[in-house]
Order: C-alpha cells, then structure tokens, then sequence
C-alpha cells in the first residue's frame, strides 16, 4: 500500500532574529537543525535540504547537514532537495550519502537534479554550454553506482572507471534515489528512464497543469519496462495559527526575496494581489493548519501525487515563527491530509491486493 508523505524542504534561506535582524550564515545552519530535530519530533515523514551558492541561502554542502541531523534524529528520511548533479562528482555524491545513510540507519535519500540557479557550474569550473551532457553523462553513472556492483563507464566530463567498486555501500544494497524535475518533458521522460521516483518543482500556478507531467512519466515507464514509482510534489508555503497571520508573516520577507530574484531575472515586481491570487488559487500554501491541509490534498489529487514537501523558508521569515510553522505542519497539517485522502490509500491496498491475487499470490 502506498502511504502518502509529507515532508518539508528548506534551501537554509538566512532568517531574522527576534529583533528584526538577519542572523549569521553558521546560525542559520543551525537554526536547520533545530527545525529539523522538531519536524522529527512532531511526526513529519522527510526533512529535504537544498543546495545553492550564494548569499541569501546557508546550505551548500545538504549532506553535511543531513550528517548532523543524522545524530539527533530517530525517524525522519533525511533528503536533499535537490543535489545538482551536473556541478558534482557522481562518485563522490554516491558516497556521501551512503555515509549519511550508514549514520542514520537507512534514512538517507537523494534527490538529483540540474539546478534552478547557475552558480555552482562556474564556482567548480563547468562550462553552462555543456548543462545538458554534464547531467545526463552523470546520472548515467549514478545508475550504474547505485547496483552498488563494481563499474566500468567511460563519458566526455569525468575520467572514466574500469572495474570501480565505490564504497561505503548501504546496509540494504540501496540509496533511495529520486530525480527532481521543474517541467521539462525530457527530465521527466529520463527519470522514467532510469528507473527512479519523479519530485516535481510546483513554485507556481495551479498544480492540476503538471497532470500531464505525471501521465508522461507513466507511459514512459511502461514504454522502458521500468517502475512507475510514486511522485512527489514540492511547493512553497507556510502555516500559522490563521489564514491572515501565515500571509502578513510571509509577505515582506517573500516579496524582498521574491523582487531580488525577480531583478535578476526580468520578472516585474511582485505585489499583494499577485502574492494572495497565488495562495488562493496557485502554489502558494500558506495559511491555517486546515487551509494548508485541505489545499495540500486538492493539489495531490490534482496530479494523482502521493507525497507532498512544503517549502517552509521564504526568505528571511523569523526564526520563532519557522518553529511553529514545522510545528503545525507535523502536528495538525500532516494528520489532517492523511485523513483527508485516506481513500486513495485505500484503493492503492485494493490495487495491490488486486494484483497480487491475479499474479497467482494471496492479498
């Protein structure tokens, strides 16, 4: 039977102080932890880190952090979300997070992906000419690497391996492994390919159009022989006592961080109105533990998802109001969806039971 997951995902984004004043870059890692200490605590299935590299964001190295929380956690997966593979070693990305698997007894997860951001691809000397080789010649090799069997590949941007066996491998012979995608056609047709899970990047608009997405990557499966695995889902947000209270608590921090993308990249100004159409009718989760939890379902719905990650850091939102947001997510929100799409669990046992009988097994 497939559960349905929530988790939270957080790029290490710099918050304020109770005073209003951003904290240090070393605190903010800190802060991470602590948040994720308590997303363990209060029942939330996955806390998911990502990597950038530059000022607004603290976490470059999510698995080093994730080796933290591997220390002072009992249950969470501990994820990124995402590695950029294409400015990595695919061989030392593997071992990395074997290590964190090996510290957290089987909790690791990694979730490969090309970047929504540049920055790394100069900062390890990679040329942004070769974004498409760089990814698809490395999670060529990652494939290879995750049979945890010896490995003989040869490619254009790394040496190649003769008879490779890369250790520590995992306890269990497997890294979980999942392929973050933000709409593009062909990733999500390579995810199929490869035979891993798809995380799609919903950071605006209505979920229902990335329904297609989640058709493809089915047909593609089918087409490759390989597993139509569950998809994922990953949008912003941010929950507090009331609907009124997330939005007035996100809003300048969004729209300073928001504006600053947005002047590097072309994008007009982004205003209230903007800012509460897409609350209400795109992918913007914000608001109460029942508003958050009810649009959460409808979006997994929508695009016939079983696991939802909430990114929960907008900037630089206060470090108080980030541990209640975790808070009410684990306690109220993650409860309230589950109960929400009990029946899609319930016909995914129908489903199995269905076919394992057909199969000649007993349900």
């Amino acid at each position: 039977m497939t559960q349905i997951e929530l988790g939270l995902d957080t790029f290490g984004d710099i918050p304020e102080d109770g005073r209003g004043a951003l904290v240090s870059e070393a605190e903010a890692i800190r802060r991470v932890i602590e948040e994720g200490v308590l997303a363990d605590q209060v029942g939330v299935d996955v806390i998911a880190l990502g990597e950038h590299h530059r000022s607004d964001y603290a976490i470059s190295s999510p698995e080093t952090v994730l080796a933290g929380l591997a220390t002072r956690t009992e249950r969470i997966k501990l994820a990124s979300g995402v590695t950029v593979l294409s400015s990595d070693d695919p061989v030392r990305v593997f071992q990395r997070f074997s290590t964190v698997d090996a510290m957290s007894g089987g909790r690791a997860q990694v979730i490969l992906g090309r970047g929504s951001f540049t920055e790394s691809f100069p900062l390890f000397g990679f040329d942004l000419a070769d974004y498409d080789t760089l990814f698809e010649e490395k999670i060529q090799l990652f494939s290879e690497l995750l049979k945890e069997e010896p490995v003989t590949w040869q490619g254009t941007t790394r040496s190649p391996l003769t008879d490779a066996q890369v250790h520590p491998r995992t306890e269990s012979g497997h890294l979980d492994t999942w392929v973050g995608v933000g709409g593009s056609p062909q990733s999500v047709i390579r995810a199929a390919r490869y035979d891993l899970p798809l995380m799609l990047a919903i950071i605006g608009g209505s979920p229902a159009r990335f329904a297609p997405y989640v058709d493809l990557y089915r047909r593609a499966a089918a087409q490759y022989g390989t597993t139509p695995h569950p998809v994922g889902m990953h949008s912003h947000g941010f929950v507090a006592d009331t609907d009124q209270a997330a939005a007035d608590i996100v809003w300048p921090h969004y729209k300073r961080n928001r504006d600053r993308l947005g002047a590097e990249r072309g994008w007009p100004p982004v205003t209230r109105e903007s800012f509460e159409d897409e609350i209400a009718h795109g992918s913007l989760y914000i608001g109460s533990p029942e508003t958050v939890a009810q649009r959460i379902a409808g979006a997994l719905r929508a695009i016939d998802a079983r696991r939802f990650d909430l990114v929960y850091t907008s900037g630089s939102t206060p470090v108080d109001d980030r541990l209640r947001a975790v808070e009410l997510y684990g306690r109220e929100v993650a409860p309230r969806v589950r109960e929400l799409l009990a029946d899609l669990t319930e016909t995914d046992a129908a489903d199995h039971a269905t076919a394992t009988t057909s199969e000649g097994g007993r349900p």
